[in-house]
């Protein structure tokens, strides 16, 4: 390929970049080295990638033995937390693991999954440690930074990905979401974020144990199209029974729905800006034949604690057993204050987890008493501007620190509880000219509903995107 045609690579989304390949217009070889060029040039910038995996690549876009799946050759990176590679770092954004040179034993299936749609896998991106906190600034690795404003973060937990996939590293990278860390990157980079019903991926044996199973794997893509035939080829794979099937969507749905848009968030609301672009959103909704009103947020005034205190007890969960996970690379004495701090909180609000815990898991009524009467709910994403890097540095205050973020995150950990798919989409721009995502949740296993919405205002309000 010539250097023109190479740098066109970095603006394709991964459903253009398979098609080259499947009609010899170029192979997976020059899909990744183009790539890894990108990768090189970009990186030193925006710190999005920590492990380089460019020889893996190579030869695994070389071999005569690549998976012939529906992404066959596209370049793709695995978030550093989720997608363990057999002999790789796996670090979860930790300095003792770092520290330990710590190294993956065996594939996880989610990575195996990946790599049998075709994917070539060319390295490992930046996460906050742990994946806890919605910006992406370990002290292990440093900040990755958004390339929309370099001064600002790419969110988290998977903020090297988002960031990687909207400079043009890469076509769609590995994210998952246990609070919104598939969609908060999503909206701060202009980019598509669904996270699935809860069950609609296989989790590995920790996850499953949970008592509110929380986190669901998924990718950020460029386009609406990369994201549906994501999830169509992981069904094929692994579907649960009682979903209903995702289906082969690849066109805009056209049936009127039953839209309720709220700003109010659960315990803080959107500031007056991203108000504003919210209700612009949900006026072209209303042009476009959607039945569109107000409502309220279908949980209590106790969700933000609740959901908080189960949050800190899982870093408590980590910080006291993370050797049987780790061996002895674990050092909790290296952990980050935030992490402290939320075992810290946990420990002190002990007695009241087994209340929370089924207050969350009681949400999952309240929100399907909410989608018998509607078929969408639209938020914002985020209830505030980006913040700039160093805003949510984990190594600050822990009560300063947490109550900066409740004031952006305000919106997203609902589907995390309900177990309910959402995604975000990157329909408005803020004044400071910075992405500001929107956030379409449904009932539990109706992607489908979300994935033809997300077509259809792909058409009428077309993305912004980064020029490669």
């Amino acid at each position: 390929m010539t250097d023109t045609d190479a740098t066109t690579l970095a603006t394709m989304d991964a459903t253009a970049q398979a098609e080259l390949v499947r009609n010899g217009d170029a192979s997976p070889s020059e899909l990744v080295e183009a790539a890894i060029a990108r990768v090189e040039q970009l990186n030193p910038e925006l710190n999005a990638v920590i492990h380089e995996l460019f020889e893996e690549g190579r030869a695994e876009a070389e071999s005569p033995d690549l998976p012939d799946g529906p992404f066959k050759g596209v370049p793709f990176l695995f978030k550093d937390l989720g997608a363990a590679y057999a002999g790789q770092p796996l670090h979860l954004g930790m300095r003792a693991l770092k520290e330990a040179d710590f190294r993956a034993p065996v594939d996880s299936y989610l990575a195996q999954r990946f790599r049998a749609a075709g994917f070539v896998v060319i390295g490992k991106t930046n996460v906050p440690e742990l994946g806890i906190l919605p910006t992406t600034e370990p002290v292990a690795y440093g900040p990755s930074r958004n390339p929309w404003n370099t001064d600002h973060t790419p969110g988290g937990s998977s903020g090297g990905s988002g960031a990687a996939v909207a400079s043009g590293m890469v076509p769609v990278a590995h994210a998952n979401d246990g609070g919104g860390s598939i969609r908060i990157p999503a909206s701060v980079n202009g980019l598509v974020g669904l996270k699935p019903t809860r069950d609609r991926l296989a989790q590995d044996a920790v996850m499953r144990q949970m008592p509110v199973r929380i986190i669901s794997d998924g990718v950020v893509t460029r386009s609406v199209r990369d994201t549906a035939a994501f999830f169509r080829e992981a069904e094929k794979v692994y579907r649960a029974v009682h979903l209903p099937p995702i289906g082969d969507l690849t066109r805009p749905g056209r049936g009127r729905l039953r839209i309720g848009v709220h700003t109010e968030g659960v315990g803080r609301g959107a500031n007056p800006e991203v108000t504003e672009l919210t209700l612009k959103v949900a006026t072209v909704l209303e042009e476009l034949g959607h039945h569109v009103e107000p409502v309220d947020a279908p949980v209590g005034p106790s969700f933000p604690d609740d959901f908080l205190l189960y949050w800190s007890s899982m870093a408590l969960f980590l910080k006291r057993g993370g050797r049987r996970l780790h061996g002895r690379s674990w050092n909790p004495a290296r952990l980050d204050t935030i992490s402290h701090g939320l075992a810290a909180h946990a420990r002190r609000h002990l007695h009241r987890l087994p209340g929370a815990v089924r207050r969350l898991r009681r949400s999952r009524l309240a929100s399907a008493e909410f989608f018998g009467k509607y078929d969408v709910a639209l938020t914002p994403t985020l209830a505030t501007e980006t913040p700039q890097i160093g805003w949510l540095d984990p190594t600050q205050d822990y009560d300063v620190l947490m109550d900066r973020i409740l004031d952006w995150v305000a919106f997203t950990p609902l589907q995390n509880a309900t177990g309910d798919p959402a995604i975000s989409l990157p329909l408005a721009t803020t004044a400071a000219g910075l992405p500001q995502g929107m956030m379409f949740g449904a009932g539990a296993g109706r992607e489908a509903t979300l994935i033809g919405l997300a077509f259809e205002l792909e058409e009428a309000l077309p993305f912004a995107r980064i020029d490669g």
